[in-house]
């Protein structure tokens, strides 16, 4: 019932916004004037096709790409319609308020009065279909060309107690990969190979490889496989790399799946830090590497364990954590670890949509998210958020473009 209300629901929104179309387009030519209507309504049937495709049949049975694109068409199209109907609205409200108006004039009858036809705005409807155009061809742009629009930002941070010997080391982080989105295989290899031109002396990926299952990396791992540095490539898992969001037929499969998912990073030459540390040494100072599993505050999973990943690493004189999620910062990092100097964090995207100009940046994530993206400090402690390199759900980004990330560790003076 509830999904035959819905389908009553996006009806009516057409009917709505096709009133727009018709004031738009009375004075236009017939050839013109059909086209438009007509081509609204072949639209409509189409999406509500996919509404239904993805209501009564198995839409995994044909790739998570092909889901993912009929949800977002239907997102694409809806949210669109939304912007249009509020002025609409607003030209229904004052519609009504002129019938009104005119019916209780004194020197005419309410027979009269209710007679009369009060003719929809034609401003007000262009408004309405201007702004109904308007998201749905940013979001289109965004799937063209955001999606893979790879930029580097580079960042330092400069901490008191860095060793001499590691003065001016220079981290490469990427994160959110989400393989299972990607359309483009060229695309992802550039990305890749932009990052490299950069020559990072150790490489971070923190976590999200996948959206729901290991096989959907299987493509490109030979891409991803290039990524190398001197001091080494070092992972760890996100929220999606679980299968968390997938119903599997059994325990044992879902184990499985997460098995494959650590045997991936092994492939790719990824050394996949499980709660665990890795000490760097150069010329007798030591630099601790720490890496847990996902821990979100709020709802998501906490499978990390910061204390195992923490444990022996009194040795070292700097501490750099790799966490998914930006919120672990202020949940358990800074009240409990003091000393760790830097945690490299990803998970929000930047909700792959926003604005950002100099230093200016709004989105959506920062409603959700205290951290959302780029450099924090706090003290002597800092937390850098990765904005992402891949996409999930939208298969685009307006905006908010992929990240890579260039950080260069230098001693304060």
């Amino acid at each position: 019932m509830a999904f035959f209300i819905l389908l009553g629901v996006l009806a009516l929104i057409d009917l709505y916004v096709f009133q727009a179309i018709v004031t738009v387009s009375k004075d236009w030519s017939i050839g013109w004037k059909n086209s438009i209507r007509y081509g609204f309504w072949i639209f409509t049937a189409i999406t509500f096709a996919g509404i239904l495709w993805y209501a009564y049949s198995d839409p995994y049975k044909y790739g998570s790409q092909l889901r993912n694109m009929v949800l977002t068409g239907i997102f694409m199209v809806y949210f669109s319609k939304l912007f249009g109907i509020l002025f609409v609205l607003i030209d229904d409200f004052q519609r009504g308020i002129r019938w009104v108006a005119e019916y209780f004039k004194p020197e005419q009858t309410s027979t009269s009065a209710g007679g009369n036809k009060i003719p929809r705005s034609e401003f007000l409807a262009k408004a309405a279909v201007i702004t109904a155009t308007i998201p749905f061809a940013a979001m289109t742009y965004g799937i063209i060309s955001g999606a893979h629009d790879y930029r580097i930002r580079r960042r330092t941070i400069y901490l008191p107690n860095l060793p001499k010997t590691f003065d001016g080391i220079r981290i490469g982080q990427l994160s959110d990969i989400h393989s299972g989105s990607f359309f483009s295989k060229t695309a992802v290899q550039g990305g890749v190979e932009m990052f490299l031109n950069e020559k990072p002396d150790l490489i971070f990926f923190t976590g999200d490889l996948v959206n729901n299952e290991t096989s959907e990396v299987k493509d490109y791992i030979n891409i991803f496989s290039k990524l190398n540095a001197p001091l080494g490539v070092y992972s760890v898992t996100g929220n999606h790399d679980y299968g968390d969001y997938k119903s599997w037929s059994s325990q044992q499969e879902k184990q499985k799946n997460f098995q494959d998912l650590i045997a991936a990073h092994k492939q790719m030459g990824f050394d996949l830090l499980m709660n665990e540390n890795r000490l760097l040494e150069q010329g007798g100072d030591k630099l601790a590497i720490l890496g847990i599993e996902n821990w979100g505050a709020g709802r998501f999973a906490k499978y990390g364990k910061l204390d195992q990943a923490y444990s022996q690493t009194d040795e070292a004189a700097v501490k750099l954590l790799l966490s998914h999620d930006p919120s672990h910062w202020d949940a358990q990092v800074r009240p409990d670890y003091a000393d760790i100097d830097v945690m490299f964090a990803g998970h929000t995207h930047g909700f792959q949509f926003g604005v950002e100009i100099g230093s200016f940046k709004w989105s959506p994530s920062q409603y959700v998210y205290k951290q959302w993206a780029d450099l924090y400090q706090e003290g002597n402690q800092y937390l850098y958020v990765n904005r992402g390199f891949g996409y999930i759900g939208y298969p685009g980004r307006v905006g908010i473009p992929p990240e890579l990330t260039i950080i260069e560790l230098k001693r304060a003076v």
